[in-house]
């Protein structure tokens, strides 16, 4: 199983493994900018979590053991995805500062459960 994902748009490569772990990185910067009160602890500590568990469980799909273990993980990856999403949502409310940044996160969480979809999709025979 590769790491490598075609763009249905210009055909170019994109390694996820390596875009999934700079969204990590990219979120936990984001995350340091905020500051510490009850809302953002809670909201940024599942922010983290879920954004850079995409990676993780994508790192696991990638040495997938099987087709049926190599689709759990990718499913992993659109649910972690999927979640972030609704945490910046949450963290754009409760800092309405941060709506911008917040936004462009959410535009590449949503780029991978799009991906992730793309991946499980069932094959055409």
């Amino acid at each position: 199983m590769s790491n490598q994902a075609q763009s249905p748009n210009d055909k170019k490569k994109y390694d996820l493994e390596e875009r999934t772990a700079k969204f990590g990185e990219e979120v936990i910067e984001f995350a340091k900018s905020f500051p510490k009160n009850p809302i953002n602890i809670t909201l940024i500590g599942q922010l983290v979590r879920s954004a850079t568990s995409i990676g993780a469980n994508y790192m696991e799909a990638d040495a997938a053991e099987s087709k049926k273990d190599f689709k759990h993980k990718i499913a992993l990856c659109k649910k972690e995805s999927k979640e972030t999403k609704h945490w910046l949502r949450m963290i754009a409310k409760a800092n309405p500062n941060k709506t911008d940044e917040c936004r462009e996160l959410w535009k590449e969480a949503q780029e991978f459960a799009l991906i992730f979809s793309f991946i499980l999709r069932p094959k055409k025979k």
